[in-house]
């Protein structure tokens, strides 16, 4: 496992770096947004972050442990329980570090001064729970992982952008951009891999069902 982790990071470096790319130019024209429409943007983007992340996620532990549609599954292999609970942690729980808490870390870093932690899954709980619901349901009958997976990381680094552009940021000196790059980047990479690929292998035996 500590190889597959590795080797999943390799790979999707580059398209990481990528949307790391695109959010630094988001936000170069969007610092003196109000916060309001931030604070909308922000929760337009990070529930379809979360939807995203438990359709791919959820897949991925179908696709392994069960490949046929829905209840042809062979009895036993495909555990619903298990799909419902490895998809909402690995979607609710992952996207809320990677949109929240690792973009507050450059937000406490930097000292701006509206930063906040923002939890969807309190601040919108309606909303973030049912989509991840719906993720969850869609990657049972129709599992899968490669166009989600891209739009997936694009979205989870537009989300921790605006989470970002919510604290305000007042000077945009070389050090807070540096910081803004290497967090923004980080806040996508490792949890964006972990969520999809990493944790639901995690549930799976090397024979394809559940361990």
């Amino acid at each position: 496992m500590p190889g597959q982790i590795l080797r999943e990071l390799r790979a999707h470096a580059p398209f990481t770096l990528f949307g790391t790319i695109t959010g630094v130019i988001i936000m170069l024209f969007s610092l003196k947004l109000p916060y309001k429409v931030s604070y909308d943007i922000f929760y337009v983007l990070h529930p379809l972050h979360v939807f995203l992340s438990a359709l791919v996620t959820a897949a991925m532990y179908k696709l392994h442990t069960c490949p046929s549609i829905g209840i042809n599954c062979i009895k036993g292999k495909c555990n619903l329980w298990a799909l419902i609970i490895i998809g909402y942690i690995g979607s609710v729980g992952i996207a809320t570090i990677s949109d929240s808490l690792i973009p507050y870390m450059a937000e406490f870093l930097l000292g701006m001064p509206n930063r906040g932690i923002h939890l969807g899954f309190i601040e919108k709980w309606r909303l973030v729970n049912l989509l991840a619901i719906l993720g969850i349901v869609i990657a049972y009958f129709r599992p899968r992982t490669k166009f989600t997976h891209a739009g997936h990381v694009l979205l989870s680094t537009w989300a921790s952008l605006f989470h970002m552009i919510m604290a305000k940021i007042e000077i945009l000196n070389w050090f807070s951009f540096v910081t803004i790059f290497i967090f923004l980047f980080l806040a996508v990479w490792i949890p964006c891999c972990v969520s999809d690929i990493v944790f639901p292998l995690l549930f799976i035996n090397k024979k394809g069902g559940e361990r």
